[in-house]
């Protein structure tokens, strides 16, 4: 674990499991940016720590980088006795999975330990790290958890079981614990992502991106466009979410960009 500043929060900490270079890291950056100390989760804890340095840098926040394996139960516990210890964890955010093909594999050919590691990942890490933070937030009548899901959450995809699974399982428990706790003050949401995440975007990206999309598919049409979704623009609703008035709490929202193509449901 590594501190990246020395200055202390007001608010309490922020907890994001599963950060990688696109929507982990934004939503870290967003929580940094809003004031909280934010500990970032992830299996590669070299790059966690350059993610960390740049976002305490960028925001003068204080950032720690601590690793995790979310579908071992003793390194979730080992990882969270860190983030506890920093303070109380106001806001978990759960965006960890298994990467998985993006061809669709036979279902014969699945192996049963890959199978196993992706519903570990997405939903049994989720059972897992939540069992660490309601506690607290339970006893201050206060928190938010926050899942990320995609469109496997709601249709099973030829091909793809391993990922559908996990997610429709997900799906599940943040439906549990938000009638559970949200009579405690905690506040559960499920935040479907039904689109690509690319690179955040820039002033004037979004034309480049769709341009580039439309020429690498050889099409011109607008139909033909798949318009990549902006990460920091993502972490905006995570952030909304998470200030919602009590008297008004979003249990679950699906995010899709404005102009897709006519086969992306999936």
């Amino acid at each position: 674990m590594r501190s990246m500043a020395s200055t202390t929060s007001a608010k309490g900490i922020a907890a994001i499991v599963g950060v990688g270079p696109k929507l982990g890291r934004s939503v870290a950056r967003k929580f940094a940016h809003e004031g909280y100390t934010v500990a970032i989760l992830a299996r590669d804890l070299g790059r966690l720590s350059r993610f960390a340095d740049e976002i305490a840098r960028e925001e003068k926040a204080q950032v720690f980088a601590i690793r995790i394996d979310c579908s071992d139960s003793r390194s979730v516990r080992e990882a969270f006795e860190g983030v506890l210890s920093l303070g109380f964890v106001e806001v978990l955010v759960y965006n960890a999975y298994q990467p998985v093909s993006w061809h669709p594999t036979n279902f014969i050919d699945i192996k049963i330990d890959s199978f196993e590691k992706s519903l570990a990942v997405s939903s049994l890490g989720a059972f897992l790290c939540a069992q660490q933070v309601l506690p607290g937030m339970v006893e201050r009548r206060r928190g938010t958890i926050l899942f990320t899901g995609c469109s496997a959450s709601l249709n099973g995809i030829a091909g793809f079981p391993e990922l559908c699974c996990g997610k429709f399982a997900l799906r599940a428990l943040s439906q549990c614990l938000a009638r559970e706790f949200r009579p405690l003050g905690v506040h559960v949401a499920h935040i479907i992502i039904d689109g690509l995440i690319g690179p955040p975007r820039g002033p004037s990206a979004s034309q480049r991106g769709l341009v580039g999309k439309q020429q690498q598919s050889g099409e011109g049409e607008v139909g033909a466009v798949m318009m990549m979704m902006d990460p920091n623009a993502l972490a905006q609703t995570y952030w909304h979410l998470h200030v919602q008035d009590r008297t008004a709490w979003t249990q679950e929202i699906d995010l899709r960009p404005s102009m897709i193509s006519p086969d992306s449901s999936h």
